[in-house]
């Protein structure tokens, strides 16, 4: 993997200008293939939900559209991000660009053959939705390795206008198309910018990491994702805000295309001005962030956001032509750009390199699983009342979650924190040949501690603890001796030898500030004394 350049610590990275990561040729290349690449998921969407219109004109049946084009990024995030993390990245990327093509020249085939129907159609955005399943958390992964630390926030939020100026240029684009030769050239044309992405990824050379370990299985590597995840209070934090954050905006983007049809003489270009409008709310924000950034912390942006999205969401519902409703609408994608870009960053700086695919794929699986459930949720609610009365009813609901969950922060955090640390010892040499599958694998460490430090040493071991679980450890525990006072036991357990030697590749600077703790609570001039037992096979009668 290309390693990312030297870091500028002259100029804070929310003083940088917004396009300043693009200096970076790496970063630039691919950041081209991802637009490409998300121009034509809008243009496939904003197709499917006005061909939808026609073949089953229900609000559920239209709401659906987003459902199953969102619904595979929660299905399939975590299994993507667990081969994000031990495949070639390169390849992988380029890989989820010939799938989009093949989906899309498939659409071409039914949509000229006539026999397109509503559940083909859905099944067929659900296909293409796995693109976006497996091409997200990749790039989310790769984006911190190949730029500089006081860029990536720009550069995340470059990533943000590379999703939102596709609803400028992809309605626009799809919606002449829709106009001059319907859904079927669309789709056409997505293949073709499929195939454009495929070649921009391939161009990237990366350099590999060299690893002296085995790469981790597909199994273990979902169930060493989640449990870091689970031990991380500021992941956890951002994916119940972005869960929420997108539960209430998917109401106004789900039933948008019967907003725009409702009004008299409106029609596809009424749908694709107000997804226009969105796109350019998000593409001014991504211009102004880096100056709001210095001064208002992410907290701030997300409270913005929400409130500015609800009440956007007020004026589209009431609008009664797409004149009003259009700068409703712009507003709208600034305030979905300025609340998402802070909870991503703030998920970005708490992960390590080694896990971060795995716990963006499970950020993705919040994101899209808010926004594929309220998706059905709404559109369920505009069938049972009105259109007007499910935007107005997911605005409300922003507003109300945003007062009870006003503890949730998304702030603080520094990416220094998971840069890689030199472990604290050299690998442990067994006194006979280990096979790297043998386990499970017990760790004790046993430290002697003075009566009046027992409290402190309680609290650094409670942060121990979501450490070696968070680096994969199966089980974890710690003893005091009844004998012996101020003598305690530390142990862990790991699934296999190999496993237990990764976390010598996965120790960071975190990591060594906690053992730094730990070893100046201990008493005695010899460090706390570590002991390895790896599981002894019994044969049963």
């Amino acid at each position: 993997m290309s390693k990312p350049g030297p870091t500028s610590a002259a100029r804070p990275a929310g003083l940088l200008g917004a396009f300043e990561p693009l200096r970076e040729p790496v970063f630039r290349w691919l950041w081209m293939a991802w637009l490409a690449a998300n121009v034509c998921m809008g243009m496939h969407d904003v197709a499917a939900a006005w061909l939808m219109t026609s073949l089953a004109p229900s609000p559920l049946w239209v709401a659906l559209v987003q459902t199953a084009s969102t619904l595979p990024m929660f299905l399939l995030g975590l299994p993507s991000g667990a081969l994000a993390d031990i495949v070639d990245r390169r390849r992988y990327f380029a890989a989820t660009q010939l799938w989009a093509a093949l989906i899309a020249l498939v659409l071409v085939a039914v949509s000229l053959s006539g026999h397109i129907t509503a559940t083909g159609l859905l099944l067929l955005t659900f296909l293409n939705g796995i693109t976006m399943a497996m091409r997200w958390p990749t790039f989310s992964a790769i984006v911190p390795s190949i730029v500089s630390r006081d860029r990536l926030p720009a550069a995340l939020a470059l990533n943000g206008l590379a999703m939102n100026l596709p609803r400028i240029v992809g309605p626009a684009i799809a919606g002449g198309l829709l106009a001059a030769a319907g859904p079927q050239l669309v789709f056409g044309l997505n293949a073709a910018l499929s195939l454009v992405a495929f070649w921009l990824i391939v161009r990237w050379r990366a350099v590999q990491p060299q690893r002296a370990l085995p790469g981790e299985r597909f199994v273990g590597a979902m169930r060493v994702g989640l449990q870091h995840v689970r031990q991380n209070p500021r992941v956890k934090a951002g994916l119940l805000r972005i869960a929420l954050l997108m539960l209430q905006m998917s109401s106004l983007m789900a039933l948008l295309p019967l907003v725009a049809k409702a009004w008299p003489g409106a029609g596809a270009g009424s749908f694709t001005a107000l997804l226009a409008a969105a796109g350019l709310g998000g593409v001014l924000m991504v211009l102004v962030m880096p100056g709001l950034r210095s001064r208002f912390d992410r907290d701030a942006f997300v409270r913005a956001g929400t409130l500015a999205h609800a009440a956007s969401a007020v004026v589209v519902a009431l609008a009664p032509n797409v004149w009003l409703a259009f700068p409703a609408m712009v507003v709208a994608g600034a305030a979905v750009l300025a609340a998402a870009n802070s909870t991503a960053v703030s998920v970005q700086l708490a992960l390590p390199d080694w896990v971060r695919a795995r716990g963006m794929s499970i950020y993705q699986m919040a994101l899209m699983g808010g926004a594929a459930g309220g998706a059905a949720f709404w559109g369920q609610v505009a069938g049972m009342t009105s259109v007007r009365s499910a935007i107005l009813a997911g605005a409300a609901f922003g507003a109300v979650v945003m007062l009870f969950t006003r503890h949730v922060s998304v702030a603080g955090g520094a990416l220094d924190e998971h840069r890689p640390a030199a472990p604290s010892g050299v690998a442990p040499e067994p006194a006979e040949p280990v096979d790297p599958d043998a386990g499970p694998v017990m760790v004790t460490v046993e430290y002697k501690i003075a009566p009046e430090q027992a409290a402190a040493f309680a609290e650094v071991m409670r942060e121990t603890r979501a450490s070696r679980l968070r680096q994969g450890a199966l089980s974890w525990g710690l003893f005091r001796d009844a004998a012996v006072p101020g003598r305690y036991v530390e142990y862990f357990v790991d699934e296999t030898w190999v496993e237990h030697l990764r976390r010598l590749e996965r120790f960071t600077a975190g990591d060594q500030a906690l053992r730094q703790r730990r070893l100046a609570l201990h008493q005695g001039l010899e460090p706390p004394l570590v002991r390895r037992y790896v599981s002894e096979p019994m044969d049963h009668p």
